[in-house]
């Protein structure tokens, strides 16, 4: 009944129907399987990323500053250890939906720390989050693979020669789970493709709505003065890794009901699907408290994970993600 109802006769959000729950959970399930795949096969832990950013030096910080790197750390943390154990969920279904909201807000934590130590810059809210650490921390070179993944334009046929890079020749794709390095290159690749795409569209319905298009007399993009007013726009956007978590997660926190938890497929395509959300979790903490160190320097850096082990009333400790 659900599946007709919301599927075909559609929402109000949706009047056309909401995309079919057998093509959004595979989908959903192998983006993070080839993640995890991709952190594994780049080796995004701690000493590695020491290792990246050695050349990173540690900044004259403000009190303020250096309170709220330890704070989002910290908040990332969290939510990597209720991640863990999510993973222990007598139904994968139980933990799905939950599991995407604690990742996507631990990955938001831990960008947010990236760029408080990178510039000093604090968001208004989820979506600057995303704005900020593509602007301070991916389009600067100071994200590891596949976190660097981004695209520097919506304009297709700029972001389209961007993702084929990213795939380098992978046949891998977004309904098929990955098995290797290789096929989970085409998956992520797939899924930034998607999301540029996602992002256009909200884009070009801005477009539609400016005064600057609405004094062309037009309703569609097929004159040449509307394409070059619609490309000026998507130009000047770009995307990345938090761009990608945010669709992520709002599609399970706000707009799909059914793809997590109907229909008797979705317990055999969730098998494992907690480990991978806290896997690539802990790879980005890892990522972000490599490069607060440095920022911060050794000694509040050691002071920082000798209280947090102390005092943390949650059970994951610091050496799970930041082990030397």
């Amino acid at each position: 009944m659900l599946l007709d109802r919301i599927v075909k006769q559609g929402t109000i959000d949706e009047p056309d129907g909401k995309p079919a729950p057998e093509f959004s959970l595979p989908s959903t399930v192998n983006w993070m399987h080839a993640l995890r795949l991709l952190v594994e096969e780049f080796r995004v832990d701690f000493d590695a990323a020491e290792v990246f950013y050695s050349s990173q030096r540690q900044e004259r910080l403000r009190r303020q500053d250096e309170n709220t790197i330890l704070e989002q750390l910290f908040l990332s943390l969290h939510h990597f250890s209720a991640l863990q154990h999510l993973r222990s969920s007598y139904k994968a279904a139980d933990s799905a939906r939950i599991g995407i909201i604690t990742w996507y807000h631990g990955i938001v934590n831990a960008a947010n720390a990236m760029v408080a130590a990178q510039s000093s810059n604090y968001p208004r809210d989820q979506a600057e989050s995303a704005i900020l650490w593509d602007r301070e921390i991916a389009s600067r070179g100071l994200a590891m693979e596949p976190f660097s993944w981004r695209v520097s334009s919506l304009v297709e046929k700029t972001y389209k020669v961007e993702v084929e890079a990213y795939r380098n020749g992978s046949q891998g794709k977004l309904l098929e789970k990955p098995q290797n390095g290789l096929e989970a290159r085409g998956a992520a690749a797939g899924y930034l493709s998607g999301t540029a795409s996602w992002y256009a569209d909200y884009a070009m319905d801005e477009v539609r709505k400016s005064s600057a298009f609405r004094s062309l007399q037009v309703d569609s993009f097929r004159t040449k003065a509307a394409r070059e007013l619609r490309d000026a726009h998507l130009g000047e956007e770009c995307i990345g890794f938090v761009h990608e978590a945010s669709r992520y997660c709002g599609k399970a926190s706000e707009r799909e009901a059914l793809f997590l938890a109907y229909g008797s497929s979705s317990e055999r395509y969730l098998s494992g699907f907690s480990d991978n959300l806290s896997r690539v979790l802990g790879a980005f903490l890892a990522m972000a408290g490599a490069f607060s160190k440095r920022k911060l320097g050794r000694d509040l850096w050691l002071e920082f994970v000798a209280d947090v082990d102390a005092k943390s009333a949650f059970s994951a400790r610091t050496t799970e993600v930041w082990s030397s």
